[in-house]
This record gives C-alpha cells, sequence and structure tokens, in this order.
C-alpha cells in the first residue's frame, strides 16, 4: 500500500511515521487516522488580495505598489505580472517566480489579474 499524497502541497513523497504521515517537501504532519472530510478542511484556506478577490494556486497576480528587494538595492515596480503562484502557510502566503528568481510575497500587495 503506498502512502496517501500530502493535502497541502499535493506532493507524492510523504514518509511514514509510526502513527503519523510527513511530508518531506513542505513539513506538513497528519495523524494516520484522520478522515478525509478532516484533511479537506485543514487544507481549505483562503488567501485574498488587497481588493478581497479568492486566490488560488496558479493564478495571475499583479504588484499594487513598488517592493523593495530585502539584501539589494533592487525593487519589484509596481504593476510587475507574477504569473503561476503557489500558496503556502506563513507570513509570505505566496511562492513564486519573478525573472527566474524565487520570491515570497504577501497577499495584502497583490491584486488578482
Amino acid at each position: 500500500m503506498s502512502n496517501p499524497a500530502c493535502p497541502i502541497c499535493s506532493m507524492e513523497d510523504v514518509l511514514a511515521r509510526d502513527d503519523r504521515y510527513e511530508c518531506s517537501t513542505c513539513g506538513h504532519e497528519w495523524e494516520r487516522e484522520q478522515s478525509e472530510e478532516a484533511l479537506e478542511a485543514e487544507g481549505a484556506r483562503t488567501v485574498k488580495d488587497a481588493v478581497g478577490n479568492v486566490l488560488a494556486d496558479g493564478d495571475t497576480v499583479t504588484l499594487i505598489k513598488d517592493l523593495k528587494l530585502r539584501g539589494s538595492s533592487d525593487v519589484l515596480k509596481q504593476g510587475t505580472k507574477v504569473k503561476n503562484i503557489r500558496l503556502v502557510d506563513g507570513d509570505h502566503e505566496i511562492d513564486c517566480k519573478i525573472d527566474g528568481t524565487p520570491m515570497a510575497l504577501k497577499a495584502m500587495f497583490v491584486r488578482k489579474a
């Protein structure tokens, strides 16, 4: 019997522990006995952009203000389009790539395109 896919990131590289599963990609842990309804409820989070639109994985968003990059003198300009976002848990809700560089953005600085 194979391990189930992670309910958070949907990746298949899940480690089986004594009484739980652990995703080696995102680090999410869940109980083996947990029902499907509980997994769906735990994975169901809503992330909203600056104007209240609900964001989903794969959406395209636009920056609503200039953002300084930490540790650099570069700036991400207002109006920059970001394609194929991925929603994650944490302080910065969006993982994406801008010009090939991985970035983490806060949803309050983007608008759904």
